[in-house]
């Protein structure tokens, strides 16, 4: 089994360093394409399409296929689009390769989170977070790798090629080792044909993570470009800050099990949610270097353990197969990940990328607010 969880954590990893390191080049794409705010958030919407449709579709397919062979090839295809998102400057073909890649992260995220649960089950305890520790640590890593090829002004297709090609040696050898789920028949399990709604029980959840996953994507898409366009710091410092954020949530994760454990996760996600709301505060009304450093560390400690306790929640749900449950969950939340970012580019364009940003601190007002319903009504029903 352990063998299992190291595989899982290799996917995890792999997703989050190549993540890390093509959005903490954000600012670099930008000028390489020469194009505005707007443009890029479309860009980025393109992918939020991607996702969206295919991670509906996502659980079924594991259904019949098994999360391990989406897993594989959902991880593998990631990294062979990669380097196309600098590949030309025929934004066409560019809309196309960010369409590509959200089909493919979408499908993977949901197939590697059904492989985590599948672990979890067989250790008989609380260690979801972990794997998304991993995920943020390749990102943190991602985004410093970022930083450096930015700093020594490295081509981006030589920069983006590397990542994917050492990604996609890590993935070919954690493919090895995924549990083999192969689909079974079995009465009472909600297996869908197609595209699978979030059921009454995981609807709050998705929408707490659809609120988590808008804050999560807008600081990684976005942080660095606030730093260098609103804070005034260079590209280099400017990976730096998304770096930053990545390394507060790594740390909440690193530690979320443990904490989960101790608090309950629905309290937990109580105080995860005021954090995020004074995390972004300080960014938005102070917008100096140290305390838009300082906001974005709490930003990323307040969202670390948000998502792992919503995917651990729908993927062990009563008659509902792992991946069925957290496609569930993802089908709205997931979205958000995509779509909060190409908002704020609309908006930003329109009104400055505070005011874009401030779109995010009002979903996090939102999920503090749902969460403490949740909770509330939870405490209800157990008196």
């Amino acid at each position: 089994m352990r063998a299992n969880r190291i595989a899982v954590c290799i996917f995890f990893f792999v997703n989050g360093f190549l993540y890390g390191n093509w959005t903490a080049r954000l600012p670099a794409i930008q000028s390489f394409y020469d194009i505005s705010n707007s443009i890029l958030g479309g860009l980025l919407f393109t992918m939020a399409v991607g996702a969206v449709i295919s991670m509906p579709f996502a659980g079924w397919l594991t259904t019949r296929f098994g999360s391990k062979t989406i897993t594989q090839v959902g991880g593998i295809l990631s990294c062979i689009i990669i380097p196309y998102l600098v590949f030309t400057s025929n934004l066409s073909i560019v809309g196309a390769a960010f369409f590509s890649l959200g089909l493919c992260v979408g499908a993977t995220d949901v197939a590697m989170n059904g492989q985590a649960v599948f672990v979890e089950r067989a250790y008989g305890k609380s260690i979801m977070s972990s794997f998304h520790a991993v995920f943020s640590i390749g990102m943190a890593l991602g985004a410093g790798a970022g930083a450096v090829f930015a700093k020594f002004e490295v081509e981006l297709l030589s920069h983006l090629t590397l990542v994917a090609v050492s990604g996609g040696i890590a993935c070919l050898v954690g493919a090895f080792y995924l549990i083999d789920d192969t689909p079974e028949e079995e009465e009472g399990k909600e297996k869908g044909g197609g595209f699978v709604l979030p059921t009454k029980a995981i609807l709050p959840l998705a929408i707490v993570a659809f609120c988590c996953m808008s804050g999560e994507g807008a600081m990684a898409d976005w942080s660095a470009i606030f730093m260098n366009k609103v804070v005034g710091e260079s590209e280099y410092f400017s990976a730096i800050g998304y770096g930053v954020f990545a390394t507060g949530m790594t740390i909440g994760r690193v530690f979320g099990d443990s904490v989960t454990e101790k608090l309950g996760k629905y309290k937990l996600l109580i105080y995860n949610s005021l954090c995020s709301v004074l995390g972004l505060a300080i960014v938005l009304l102070f917008a100096t270097t140290w305390m838009t450093l300082l906001g974005l560390f709490l930003v990323g400690l307040g969202l670390a353990t948000i998502v792992p306790i919503v995917y651990s929640s729908a993927g062990n749900m009563k008659n509902v197969e792992p991946s069925v449950g957290i496609a569930m969950a993802t089908t709205i939340g997931y979205a958000g990940f995509f779509v909060g970012p190409p908002t704020i580019g609309f908006l930003s364009d329109a009104f400055g990328l505070r005011i874009g940003l401030g779109f995010i601190l009002i979903l996090f007002i939102a999920m503090l607010f749902l969460v403490l319903k949740i909770n509330s009504e939870r405490r209800k029903v157990s008196l």
